[in-house]
């Protein structure tokens, strides 16, 4: 366990400020998150350095498509979320429980550069619940020459953000819709966080992609896409968007996202994005990258198969056209 870095008493209560939940512990309570525990007058964070999960994954998995593409990257991710979505594709980690191994940050660093890894992605669950972990790890491995990517939620508060974000080489942000009622009733959080995390990472130069799993009965309109692709282009049209296919699991069954419906979401989303791409389904051109200038195709890829075609110090070399790559 480590003593959490943000929060306060206030009327016999500990108050965690880590998240917009601002969980109002008593002694031995546990916040949404389930691993941020009050014992005495003091929070700790239960997760600290216990990892549920840990491999060595192309950045492309996480999905990155503009960061590093071809590379490798050592993922690693503990038990816990601050949502609740019944839909959780990683819900084994993120809303249950499975046993854990203790990798103390100077064995991260050691692992970090495993099988020609360029770093450290934090995943699989929600990493900003281990929040203490990534804050302590990402400047030692910052030293050592590796990088530092978050797959996240993005719902946190703005100073913890803050904090950690001058560490952070690399985010995919979940941005799961544009609806607030989306947020509340099926996440069980709130929408404004989440864009705020999006704007604070873009404006602090941290290279930023979004993910947007499109949900059966939800998102699968053609009003809902537009909302949201409208508003992504509204903070910057060259942002990386990623929809998702969704598929049942965990404790919502509605019907995998129709492939028709993923065509058209793509088609929608490219009249206002420069780099949008398909997630969980192979169609024709929804995982390439092609220049917005002369249409060359600049990276292809088959799967989680990467071919760097015409791409050179983040330019297309067809045209010129700088790109924005990392």
């Amino acid at each position: 366990m480590r003593e959490v870095e943000y929060y306060h008493s206030e009327n016999g209560r500990l108050i965690c400020d880590l998240c917009p939940h601002r969980c109002k512990l008593r002694d031995d309570q546990v916040g949404v998150c389930r691993y941020r525990k009050r014992v005495g007058e003091k929070l700790f964070a239960t997760n600290y350095a216990e990892a549920a999960s840990l491999a060595v994954d192309p950045i492309e998995k996480k999905p990155l498509y503009h960061f590093r593409p071809g590379t490798m990257i050592l993922s690693i991710g503990a038990n816990g979320c601050n949502l609740k979505c019944p839909f959780c594709q990683n819900s084994e980690i993120s809303q249950g429980e499975v046993p854990t191994r203790t990798v103390p940050i100077p064995d991260l660093v050691k692992l970090a550069g495993s099988r020609g890894s360029i770093g450290v992605a934090f995943t699989y669950s929600e990493p900003l619940m281990w929040y203490e972990y990534v804050l302590d790890a990402a400047p030692e491995l910052r030293k050592s020459g590796y990088v530092n990517v978050l797959v996240t939620n993005g719902f946190i508060e703005e100073e913890p953000l803050l904090r950690l974000l001058p560490y952070i080489d690399a985010m995919n942000i979940d941005l799961k819709s544009l609806n607030g009622d989306f947020y509340k009733r099926l996440c069980k959080a709130r929408l404004e966080p989440v864009q705020q995390t999006i704007r604070l990472a873009h404006q602090a130069g941290v290279h930023i992609e979004l993910t947007h799993l499109v949900v059966t009965g939800w998102s699968d309109n053609e009003a809902s896409i537009s909302e949201l692709v409208s508003w992504v282009a509204s903070v910057d049209d060259e942002i990386p968007l990623h929809l998702s296919r969704y598929f049942p699991h965990y404790r919502y069954h509605e019907p995998p996202t129709s492939e028709s419906f993923l065509r058209k979401a793509l088609h929608i989303a490219r009249q206002e994005l420069k780099f949008v791409y398909l997630g969980n389904i192979a169609v024709g051109d929804g995982s390439n990258t092609y220049c917005p200038q002369c249409g060359a195709i600049v990276v292809e890829r088959s799967g989680y198969q990467t071919r760097v075609l015409r791409l050179r110090e983040n330019a297309c070399t067809e045209c010129g056209r700088k790109l924005p790559f990392k």
